[in-house]
């Protein structure tokens, strides 16, 4: 297989993706800092990063609402 075929290389830790999709969450990622992570980081990780971090935003409005009714 020629090299111009190879898949890029995804040698990101799973916690570099863990804060890459917490700044997306927030909405604050650079264009280079983003360029940068989607040729990093392994989808699968983002997938799960990204269902841990919409599990966590759900418990704390939990939390909140619970919070501020009692």
């Amino acid at each position: 297989m020629s090299d111009e075929h190879k898949a890029p290389e995804r040698n990101a830790s799973f916690g570099a993706t863990m804060k890459a999709v917490f700044w997306s969450f927030l909405g604050i990622r650079k264009r280079s800092d983003y360029e940068k992570d989607s040729a990093s980081l392994n989808p699968v990780h983002v997938v799960i990063a990204g269902l841990i971090g919409v599990m966590l935003f759900i418990g704390v409005l939990v939390a909140l609402v619970k919070f501020a009714v009692s």
